[in-house]
């Protein structure tokens, strides 16, 4: 991924992906399984510097947050193949070095109750990608830094900044 523009402070946060493949709302979270197709590792990565300056004056993080290749995504493994993904392994190597390593089970909300809050906000659609949240340990890379991402059971993504 090329190194984003306006930001000397770009953080790497490893994320399970949840992928929809049933839309609907007001999904409970009972129902919610039904509607996903399937599971990635993904990184949701940050313009640091720049989220900070819009909270400091109060707007909105968006330019922090969205930005051309902020969210690569590995290859998305079916629902029925991922295996216990509510209990699993994550964590994210720079060059060779653990930064983040935590289980999927530490989420703040389970992927059922993600998926309920958020379709009680929006209608999701078949092709909607979630990130569910990122463990302890989120840290800067600087162009020419490899990132490995994983999640047990899932393939894992390898990304390198340039």
């Amino acid at each position: 991924m090329p190194y984003p523009s306006l930001t000397k402070n770009l953080h790497h946060e490893v994320e399970l992906v949840v992928a929809i493949g049933l839309g609907g709302s007001r999904i409970a979270a009972a129902d919610a399984a039904r509607h996903i197709f399937g599971y990635a590792v993904g990184l949701d990565m940050t313009r640091r510097d720049l989220q900070n300056e819009m909270k400091k004056q109060g707007r909105p993080w968006s330019i922090g947050k969205a930005f051309d290749h902020s969210a690569p995504i590995g290859p998305i493994t079916l629902a029925a193949q991922a295996g216990g993904t509510a209990q699993a392994e994550i964590a994210l190597d720079v060059n060779g070095v653990m930064r983040q390593h935590s289980n999927t089970s530490k989420l703040i909300w389970s992927i059922p109750e993600i998926i309920e809050h958020l379709s009680a906000a929006w209608e999701l659609r078949a092709g909607d990608l979630i990130y569910t949240g990122t463990p302890e340990g989120v840290a800067a890379v600087v162009p020419g830094d490899q990132m490995r991402a994983t999640v047990a059971g899932l393939a894992p993504l390898c990304v390198q900044v340039v």
